[in-house]
């Protein structure tokens, strides 16, 4: 531990180093995770003589089953990490992904790669966990803007990830390739095993902070907080989303702008998003911290939900691309805010598995939104699903609203009297 002396000096430079090792671990992991996407559904084809409908039920199960067993798996690392420390399982989580990425480059059968993929989704908590670690080292009062930073992190390597990707199986081929991520990912592992200092940093004496909780109370605190437990909710709605046209904006840009350089401006409609978000996520978490991440996140979701709506009247691939940019603006907030509202609300020993529920709630979404596109897409055409993504974004603002307005601005109004003299003393 650091010395009583300089204990402050030293966090605080701790704290620092360890925000921008995780930034570009989450750069690298962010990335590798998602460079394969564009080729899943290719390296599977390559792997015989399919029809295209397998190919296609292939690249969707194999890509779905990694969400499948991360949602399954998040609370129990969360919950590992608020009893042992965050740090061991970073490093356990990079190596798992990247021996499981090491292996896809020789699978030579659809099963393997499946089977490989569903491992990946057991060790695939790298990034909520690297939240966790950094929210439990920040005060409460920048947890907004800190997340939001890490978030950048996340959001850049995913932005780029496709890219490289498709370079990378050009010029190295399908299997060259996952040897070259793989090679990425054990570099975050190497950063967090010797550039991260798990410290204790003294951020609260209230005793709950560092109290132990069994699994059964963390679930009953998180029911009896009913902005928490909407919050976590959210998160799968946001999700469903986010994700509800990922799979047919390729196919969506095919029908308004035609197959010429179809690639290019599918990636650049996907890339607008990101860019939105990477422009604005620190900056409204840093909204949050000062004006109450509820209320921010309450404005987001209407915002995201009204801008999402026009899509189903878009009538050429620039407007698509400025919508996108716009979306990304207002969804780019709401994940550092909701992170920070979770520690704010969350009592510090059982952040991880707060955190660990989110992530599950998000790859519940994950797993949904595509689903619910694809569907809509297929019997009402591709307009159906900006509708219904922009009405369940909407709803998603009124349920926040209203959790907020019943249980905290009112609750507020009732105790703002005694907490001020409270304060004062």
């Amino acid at each position: 531990m650091l010395k009583e002396g300089n204990t402050i000096v030293d966090s605080e430079l701790t704290v620092k180093r360890n925000l921008a090792i995780m930034w570009f671990a989450n750069f690298f992991i962010a990335g590798s995770m998602t460079m394969v996407i564009p080729f899943l559904s290719l390296y599977i084809e390559s792997m015989g003589n399919f029809s295209d409908s397998y190919v296609q039920t292939w690249s969707g199960l194999t890509f779905a089953v990694t969400f499948v067993t991360a949602f399954i798996f998040s609370p129990i690392w969360g919950r590992f990490g608020d009893k042992h420390g965050r740090k061991p399982i970073l490093i356990i989580s990079a190596i798992g992904i990247g021996v499981s990425v090491f292996l896809m480059g020789f699978a030579t059968t659809v099963w393997q790669l499946f089977l490989l993929r569903l491992f990946m989704g057991i060790v695939t908590g790298f990034i909520p966990m690297s939240q966790a670690f950094i929210s439990t080292q920040t005060p409460k009062e920048v947890a907004g803007k800190v997340l939001g930073t890490l978030q950048t992190g996340n959001i850049t390597g995913s932005l780029m990830g496709p890219m490289l990707g498709g370079i990378l199986a050009d010029t190295f081929g399908f299997a060259g390739t996952f040897k070259w991520i793989s090679l990425t990912i054990f570099i975050s592992a190497i950063l967090v095993a010797f550039g991260i200092k798990e410290i204790n940093v003294k951020l609260s004496n209230d005793a709950k902070d560092y109290k132990s909780y069994s699994s059964k109370e963390v679930i009953l605190y998180i029911l009896r907080s009913p902005v928490l437990l909407v919050v976590l909710l959210l998160s799968t709605l946001v999700q469903i989303a986010h994700f509800s046209i990922q799979p047919i904006l390729s196919l969506f840009v095919a029908e308004i702008h035609g197959p010429e350089s179809l690639a290019f401006f599918a990636g650049l409609a996907f890339s607008a998003a990101g860019l939105g978000n990477l422009l604005m996520s620190r900056r409204w978490g840093k909204y949050g911290d000062k004006h109450g991440h509820t209320k921010i996140l309450i404005i987001l979701l209407f915002v995201a939900g009204i801008v999402y709506l026009p899509g189903a009247f878009v009538t050429n691939i620039w407007q698509l691309v400025i919508l996108r940019f716009l979306l990304g603006v207002s969804i780019g907030g709401i994940v550092p805010v909701r992170m920070a509202y979770i520690r704010t609300a969350a009592p510090l020993s059982m952040q991880g598995e707060v955190i660990g529920y989110n992530t599950s709630l998000r790859f519940l979404g994950n797993i949904i939104g595509p689903a619910l596109g694809g569907f809509l897409a297929a019997i009402n055409g591709f307009s159906t699903v900006f509708v219904v993504t922009s009405l369940l974004l909407i709803v998603s603002g009124v349920l926040m609203l209203v959790t907020w307005y019943k249980f905290e601005y009112l609750a507020e109004q009732e105790q703002s009297f005694p907490t001020r003299s409270r304060h004062s003393h």
